[in-house]
């Protein structure tokens, strides 16, 4: 299943992130049968033997993150993809990696919920994937693309910061991206020349001093300690790494903040908006954490209103109120279940926080 390098060709969103995990170098990949991410584990399945790599559908999804634990301790880089419930399953290691300050990518196509919910895509998992996973007082960085090319893009990207901060890193896109075919190039996703030696890595002990992986401290005061020195390392990840993208956001009278597949239709939006004389605008968040907080307040300093549009009953739009701190109104247009938000339902909001 040899891939062209540089003509552009059709692939689905799992294939395309699958194979751009190759080609930035992953040595090994854990994963678990759940829809509708299964293309991404069933391409890893055939193309990771071909290039002479580690490829195991593990019992579980929980030996799969434990297996990706294992891995990146030993300096491998290492990945592992599910959807929503699955990546519930996987969350106490994601905690395990991040306090034992190990690199790893983390995959969640996701899906609709509670529960096992249904296969359609949504995005309800954004409170797990940005606070941590609720518990633990970490970070990971997260990215959202929301075409099958920035699929790619941000994958290379995810294994270059995994190993540049030392940290579990969650791409989050859902089914839809997941299944929809587009073209894509996939270019040089070879690792960054100038990350750091991983000189923490456990690769034998001889003729050199022992090392420790760990993310248990139970002596004096060394948890906090440690979780200082994660916070730090978490204020540089915000200062250098929150990705976002503004679509017609200068000059505009409302400005909606959409990622993923939303935020396609929000293009949609500005444009039938323009035929109808209404000035709209997007803020994209590319990085889900950290957070483009300031983008989105300069924004709100200057408009009527923000409109949040998301596939859920509410997530992002708290981090985008937190981000106007009360300087103008900010609207909510979300669907759930698995559904997409109407162009015109959205046309219609803009219109209410524009005063028309």
């Amino acid at each position: 299943m040899k891939v062209k390098a540089a003509s552009a060709q059709l692939f689905s969103g799992n294939e395309a992130l699958g194979e751009a995990a190759i080609r930035a170098g992953c040595d090994c990949y854990y994963g678990y049968p759940i829809t509708p991410q299964n293309e991404l584990t069933a391409y890893m399945s055939a193309r990771m033997p071909e290039e002479g790599r580690v490829f195991l559908q593990a019992e579980s999804e929980l030996a799969a993150i434990n297996m990706v634990f294992g891995s990146s301790s030993c300096g491998m880089r290492a990945m592992t993809s599910s959807s929503s419930p699955g990546i519930s399953l996987k969350q106490e290691g994601i905690s395990y990696l991040a306090g034992a300050e190990l690199p790893a990518v983390i995959v969640n196509i996701a899906r609709g919920g509670p529960g096992l919910g249904n296969i359609s895509g949504a995005q309800g998992d954004y409170w797990q994937a940005v606070k941590g996973g609720g518990h633990g007082d970490y970070r990971t960085p997260v990215l959202a693309p929301a075409s099958v090319q920035e699929t790619v893009d941000l994958t290379g990207l995810a294994f270059d910061l995994a190993d540049r901060y030392r940290t579990p890193v969650l791409i989050l896109g859902d089914g839809y991206l997941g299944q929809m075919m587009e073209p894509v190039t996939f270019g040089d996703l070879s690792p960054a020349s100038d990350l750091p030696a991983k000189d923490w890595a456990l690769s034998g002990a001889s003729g050199r001093p022992a090392r420790l992986i760990r993310s248990l401290f139970m002596e004096g005061d060394s948890l906090e300690e440690h979780n200082l020195m994660l916070l730090e390392r978490y204020k540089l990840i915000e200062e250098k790494e929150t990705r976002w993208e503004g679509v017609d956001a200068d000059g505009a009278d409302v400005v909606m903040v959409a990622y993923g597949i939303p935020a396609r239709i929000c293009r949609s939006v500005i444009a039938e908006g323009a035929k109808r004389g209404m000035k709209l605008g997007m803020i994209r968040p590319i990085s889900l954490w950290p957070f483009p907080a300031e983008p989105i307040r300069r924004a709100a300093e200057r408009v009527k209103g923000v409109l949040v549009v998301e596939m859920s009953t509410g997530q992002m739009v708290e981090d985008v109120r937190l981000s106007v701190e009360g300087r103008c109104p900010v609207g909510l247009y979300g669907r759930t279940g698995g559904r997409l938000p109407k162009t015109d339902v959205i046309l219609e909001e803009c219109a209410k926080l524009a005063g028309k």
